[in-house]
């Protein structure tokens, strides 16, 4: 009886200890999804006391402060969802892990906004809604921290359900709807409102098209070639070369024309020379990976991963260079104007910029995966070629944009070229010539080989076909079209789709929605701060 008893307070020992192991494992289940909140809101934290350390003593100190710290909120909803863009494809690619995605693009996000990212802050902080246009500076502040909280608030949401709307859509409609709210229509610049309008609906076509053009001529050039590896030492060098020129070009223009005055043709003398120096060295690195390498696909595919890679951290880079100002623009703005400075040309404090960086590389490392994925897998099927036509699609117009002090959607570009490069694969799988006379011809001599590896082996060579039917497949992939197997039917190439259509109409609506909810939030939150003040 004794020994019953011990036995039962035994189980129920065990029962307990059971039950507290769970305890345990649900309580740090639940603290590991509360870290990322936590260090965002240590940040916002650290926002405001950097910037109480500047303003202090100075008129409108506690606005200032107040406005970093939303400042900083924005910079964080920009890096959990903006930056997907830049690095996604690469981790589609799977050319990058996630971490080291995250890595590369929190250091590149930051010195593109800490060197380049000045140019395009005027645009937003003052070119929208002019000072001038607004008699009272603490209205003024008011639009601006309107602007910022409902544009914050609306990529937050977005960022919950999964959706990569565009920051500069948001910070826009949010500047226009509260100005619209303090001072009427005609306080906006519908110039300006129109020139960035007009680069909502260029930039995504022109990604897409530009996308495009470089997966047709690689399909040209290289895949759809007998003999692929010489072909790929011939084009890969060129095609990395003409990246890294764009780059130079780009970078001493946005780099150094504050240091030293650099000519146009100084300029064209940096990117042709960059051009010529990476030509040089890639064509060594290719050279060196390309021998005994198998002709097909795959071996493609390893010749691309490098300069996907470079390509994103360059990416990233430029979008760090256009993007910080939807962060820091109306920080900057508010910053002025709190201090009693009117004027139509912002000045950005140094203090100012790093927050932007900091908090768009944190929102990227803290909360960015979820959109890395979407961006990356979920709309179209991504290898590294593909991924580099996207990367230096998107990098391009970036660049375009950037230089010329336009705040473009780095989001309608990168998921453009991604559409792009969908769109384009199905129609060149049921369209392409090219690629059914390759296929064609690979199966005549595929159908010879073992034909004759039938007749040695004495085998009937129907059954050898049988037997190596799925060796067909280059890819190792049965859901790609594009495999170097038997040439797939009408039918069944609009069965499987490329693209994912509800995906499309996700984006689409999510695009369109984004001005108009911004603005009509941003005139909410200044109308309710009018009432406060």
């Amino acid at each position: 009886m004794t020994d019953f008893a011990t036995e039962a307070r035994k189980d129920t020992l065990d029962k307990d200890l059971d039950k507290l192991v769970h305890v345990e494992e649900a309580a740090t289940f639940v603290a590991r999804g509360l870290v990322a909140p936590g260090l965002g809101l240590l940040f916002l934290a650290l926002s405001a006391i950097i910037a109480s350390f500047f303003a202090m003593g100075e008129t409108g100190a506690i606005v200032i402060v107040a406005a970093s710290a939303i400042g900083g909120y924005m910079a964080l909803n920009i890096g959990a969802n903006d930056v997907a863009n830049n690095v996604g494809p690469a981790v589609g690619a799977k050319a990058l892990t996630m971490g080291g995605a995250l890595a590369i693009a929190a250091v590149f996000e930051s010195a593109g906004a800490l060197i380049a990212g000045a140019d395009v802050v005027t645009t937003i902080s003052s070119g929208i809604v002019s000072p001038e246009a607004i008699a009272d500076p603490g209205v003024f502040v008011r639009l601006m921290l309107a602007a910022l909280v409902s544009s914050a608030l609306w990529i937050n949401l977005a960022t919950w359900i999964g959706a990569p709307v565009s920051t500069t859509h948001a910070v826009v409609g949010g500047v226009a709807g509260s100005g619209i709210a303090a001072a009427g229509f005609a306080a906006i610049d519908w110039s300006t409102m129109g020139g960035i309008a007009a680069s909502w609906v260029i930039s995504p076509v022109l990604g897409g098209i530009v996308a495009s053009l470089f997966l047709a001529f690689i399909k040209a050039a290289v895949i759809y070639q007998d003999d692929k590896i010489t072909a790929a030492r011939l084009w890969v060098p060129l095609l990395i070369a003409v990246m890294a020129g764009a780059f130079s070009a780009y970078l001493v223009t946005k780099g150094l024309k504050r240091v030293v005055d650099v000519s146009a043709l100084q300029i064209a003398a940096v990117g042709l020379g960059s051009f010529v120096l990476v030509w040089g060295l890639a064509k060594i690195s290719v050279d060196r990976q390309a021998v005994n390498m198998e002709n097909r696909n795959q071996s493609l595919r390893k010749l691309f991963r490098l300069p996907l890679i470079f390509s994103a951290a360059l990416l990233s880079f430029a979008h760090g260079a256009n993007d910080v100002s939807n962060a820091v623009g109306p920080l900057a703005a508010i910053v002025q104007a709190a201090s009693g400075e009117r004027s139509a040309t912002v000045a950005i404090p140094l203090w100012v910029m790093v927050i932007g960086a900091a908090g768009i590389s944190l929102g990227l490392v803290l909360f960015g995966p979820k959109l890395i994925r979407m961006v990356g897998g979920q709309i179209t099927k991504l290898n590294p070629m593909r991924a580099f036509c996207v990367a230096l699609s998107a990098a391009i117009t970036v660049i375009v944009a950037s230089w010329f002090g336009l705040p473009v959607s780095s989001t309608h570009i990168a998921v453009g070229a991604v559409f792009g490069v969908g769109f384009f694969r199905e129609w060149y799988t049921a369209n392409s010539s090219r690629r059914r006379t390759y296929l064609e011809r690979k199966a005549s001599r595929a159908r010879a080989e073992r034909a004759a590896r039938a007749r040695g082996a004495g085998k009937d060579a129907r059954q050898e076909m049988r037997e190596s039917e799925a060796g067909d497949d280059d890819n190792g992939n049965g859901d790609d079209l594009e495999s170097e197997g038997p040439p797939v039917s009408r039918e069944e190439i609009a069965r499987r789709r490329l693209v994912r259509r509800a995906h499309v109409m996700t984006i689409a609506t999510a695009w369109v929605t984004t001005v108009p909810a911004s603005a009509l939030l941003a005139a909410g939150v200044f109308l309710l701060l009018q009432m406060l003040a």
